[in-house]
Formats: C-alpha cells, structure tokens, sequence
C-alpha cells in the first residue's frame, strides 16, 4: 500500500553542470589471447581521458559483458568519483551500448570513443575550435585520416565544389599518420601521396581536414535526433556503425571533418612502451583552461536538398574519371590524383 505523496512527482530534473559526454564501450570478455592486454590499455584510455578533459566532461563508460576483472576495475572508478556513469549490460554489441549511453541525457556535445584510444592535450579545445570555424560541422574527429576523403563527405564537396578555400595542403603530422597505419596492423595503409598532402578547409583563420573515422570523434547531439532505429542486430561491424553513426550526420545537413594535426593515438590490442611512458610522465596533462561550451549555430536541415547531395551528387562525383578530375583541380598532380 503506497501512503503519502511521492517528493519526486511533478519535479523538473536538475540540470547537470557540464556539457560535453564522453561514451566509451568496454567489451573484455577475457584476459586471454586477442584481449591479454585490454585492460591495460583501457586504463591508459581513461587515465588519458581524464587527464586532458576539462570539469565540464561527463565521462560515461558502458560495460558490454566484460569479465569480472572489468567490473571491479570501472566500480573503482565510479566509487572514487573519477567517472561520472558506467552502465554494465550483457554483450548486447557496440551500437546497443552507444545507444544506451546517450540515452537518458541530454547533453549538446557527445564524444564517442573505441576503448583503445590514447587522448592527447588540446584535443577538446581544437575540436571546439573546428566546430565554431566551420559553421556546418556535426563531427570532428581529433585523428585525421586522408584515405577517409570520400567517406559521407559529399555534401561538403559539393558545397564548396568551387571555394578556394578548400584545397590539398600540406600535412601537418605525418608521423602520426604512419603511427595509426601501424595500430591497424596495416603499416602500408597509406602511400607516400596521402603522408604528403590531404584535402583541407580553411576559412583563413583556422584549417580543418575533410573526412574522418569514427574510433573516436565529438558529435553534435542534433545528430542524432531523428534516429527511430534503436537497436542494431549487429554485435559488431556489418552495416551498424554507418546506419547510426555516420548516414545521421550527413542526413542532417551536418559536414564530417577532422582536426589539422593529430591529438589522439590509436592503441590497438598491444601495449607499446611508449603508451605507458606518456602517462607516467605527465606529458599528457590538461593546459585546456576554457571550460565553455562552443558556439553552435543552427543548421538547415532540408531532408531532400541532403538527399540530392548525398545521393545523385556522390554517383556523379564518385565516377573514377570525375573523382581523379577533382582531386586535381583542387590541388594534386596527376601521378597523386591517380593513386590517392
């Protein structure tokens, strides 16, 4: 029998005092084989994380079914107050557990990232930075990737299709380049051309790349507004990262862009000395003072204008001819537009 009238009923919830939310999916099944070192180098992902966010992040980690080692480890941290959620399911699959740590919150910047990531100083206050150039962005990823130029970036292309604001330039960082080739396991992943230049923006203040991958980037929550899909079949790969994390920035107007020098390493599954080497020397330790929000100005959103960018422009721009045609009049050679 209920007696009484429940505090609670009819009361707004308090708003919380940040606005930034990093997500971060944890699957350790084991401490065997592929997953020996992933513990390890899941600390180092948070101790980096934490030591190069500002007091505004909301850190959320979701436990997708890792082992016992795992629940007592991220316990620890909640229970020390050194993240602010960690929702511990079954292994429902990196999408379900994405989706289970936006829900529930409401907050205007959402960082999603692989639980291998090695965050570096300044990697918040310049992807604010690209936010607040370039009007349009939905995403920054703080990793550029040159190969990822025609990734769900054909929107940007055809708006700025005769800007002279966005050209091939120099790249700012290719020994990080060469390191994340290597933390795929795929050393020979770029060519000498994508190591020399890459497609930029530049509003002649600031410079952003165009393209990115998603093992860690910073979305706008408008993003992912209109999602109805709430739940993916897929544990891992198939359609599942492009249908929620990739088709909704582009459907909604929103341009996919990356920083202009690296501010995040890749791990992979194996421990480098070096990993450590950077935390433990404090190299890695937060100088972002600015704790306020970007500026993020409204974006049109017209379903069909996207459409007709996304669809009908990308078979056109993506003809082998066309897309060699373009990467030289926007800057490459002939002998890099042939093999970029």
């Amino acid at each position: 029998m209920r007696k009484g009238f429940n505090p609670n009923k009819n009361k707004k919830t308090s708003e919380l005092d940040y606005f930034h939310q990093v997500i971060i999916p944890v699957y350790i099944p084991s401490n065997i084989g592929y997953f020996k070192e992933s513990l390890d180098i899941l600390k180092l992902t948070i101790q980096s994380l934490l030591n190069t966010s500002h007091e505004k992040t909301f850190v959320t980690i979701v436990n997708n079914g890792s082992n016992q080692e795992v629940y007592i480890y991220l316990e620890s941290l909640l229970i020390s107050n050194k993240i602010h959620e960690v929702i511990h399911t079954t292994n429902i699959g990196k999408i379900n557990a994405i989706l289970k740590g936006i829900a529930g919150h409401n907050f205007p910047l959402i960082t999603i990232s692989d639980a291998d990531v090695l965050f570096l100083n300044n990697w918040q206050k310049e992807t604010y930075a690209v936010f607040e150039a370039f009007p349009k962005t939905g995403f920054v990823s703080p990793c550029p990737i040159p190969k990822l130029v025609k990734y769900y970036t054909y929107n940007i292309i055809v708006d700025t299709l005769f800007s002279k604001q966005v050209k091939f330039t120099k790249v700012k960082n290719s020994d990080a380049l060469s390191s994340f080739a290597k933390s795929i396991g795929n050393p020979n992943f770029y060519n000498q051309h994508h190591l020399d230049q890459y497609l930029t923006i530049n509003n002649n203040k600031f410079k952003a790349v165009i393209g990115g991958g998603h093992f860690v980037g910073t979305y706008r929550s408008d993003v992912f507004k209109d999602i109805n899909q709430r739940y993916s079949e897929f544990s891992l790969g198939g359609t599942s990262e492009i249908d929620f994390l990739d088709k909704p920035i582009v459907e909604n107007g929103f341009w996919r862009l990356s920083t202009n020098d690296n501010y995040v390493y890749h791990m992979g599954n194996t421990l480098e000395g070096w990993f450590d080497k950077i935390v433990i020397e404090k190299k890695i330790a937060s100088d972002f003072k600015k704790n306020e929000m970007p500026n993020l100005e409204p974006v049109k959103n017209i379903k069909i204008i996207n459409w007709i960018k996304n669809r009908i422009f990308h078979l056109f721009i993506s003809r082998e001819i066309i897309w060699k045609k373009y990467l030289k009049f926007k800057g490459l050679n002939k002998n890099a537009a042939n093999n970029y």
